[in-house]
């Protein structure tokens, strides 16, 4: 056994090499949700900048779990914790999905990389509870298990947000999914808040039917709210359109 001090041990025994083992399959599951909302933040990103920000938003996301993490068995047992933070992620997945969505039928210039940062930062505080607790679980109190599994992550959603990002840009009915996928855990993450588990005694389906609601409502009213503005822009257009042929004859007739 090497002892580290503050930071814990390393074991050579089958029960140390357990807990890493389970720390990285916990990283390659939980991974996933952390690369949609990136993938989704940079998407509008182009080259090098795209690429800063997959980078930065990971280290970013890795450093504020790292501060967290200590808090979070904590938090978890507040009323309104998770409730305040699912209600984030779903705004989150509209906001990524009708912005990202616009520029892709109106060629839009993209944001910027620090709005882009701003989003991952802000997902990553509402959606890496459930990370940081596993983590902290499976390292049984051994800080240099925990740091480990927490920086472990960054390669993780750097490949798969790196991937998801290139998909989007192919397929964007990969937006669409990603953004589902996200009112699904905004939606569980609402319905397991200590308040609303205490206030209606849900049964344990009810968590299935409300994350099933969230993905409904993510899809459908960033749906409304992109046809809204289609249809503005498009009333916008005309009303351009029927100002210039009214400028032109009244051109032409001061002419003569």
């Amino acid at each position: 056994m090497i002892d580290l001090g503050w930071l814990g041990y390393i074991e050579f025994s089958w029960k140390f090499f357990l807990a890493v083992g389970s720390i990285v399959l916990i990283d390659l599951v939980l991974a996933g949700d952390n690369a949609v909302v990136i993938a989704m933040a940079v998407k509008n990103l182009k080259g090098k900048q795209r690429t800063l920000g997959i980078m930065l938003g990971s280290g970013g996301a890795v450093v504020v779990r790292v501060a967290c993490t200590f808090l979070v068995a904590q938090l978890l047992t507040m009323p309104y914790v998770k409730l305040v933070g699912g209600a984030v992620i779903i705004w989150i997945a509209v906001k990524l999905l009708t912005d990202s969505a616009e520029e892709e039928g109106h060629g839009k210039e993209a944001n910027s990389i620090w709005q882009a940062l701003w989003i991952i930062i802000v997902a990553d505080i509402s959606m890496g509870i459930d990370n940081m607790l596993a983590v902290g679980a499976a390292s049984h109190g051994n800080l240099f298990l925990l740091l480990f599994g927490l920086i472990l992550s960054i390669p993780f959603v750097v490949f798969m947000s790196t991937m998801l990002a290139k998909l989007m840009d192919r397929y964007p009915i990969i937006l669409w999914i990603g953004a589902a996928l996200l009112g699904k855990v905004g939606g569980e993450m609402m319905a397991t808040d200590p308040f609303v588990v205490g206030l209606f005694n849900l049964p344990h389906w009810a968590e299935y039917v409300s994350m099933a609601v969230f993905v409904i409502f993510v899809c459908g009213f960033s749906k409304w709210i992109l046809m809204r503005r289609n249809a503005n822009g498009g009333e916008a257009e005309a009303h351009g359109v029927h100002a210039a042929v009214a400028v032109e004859p009244a051109k032409g007739h001061g002419g003569k």
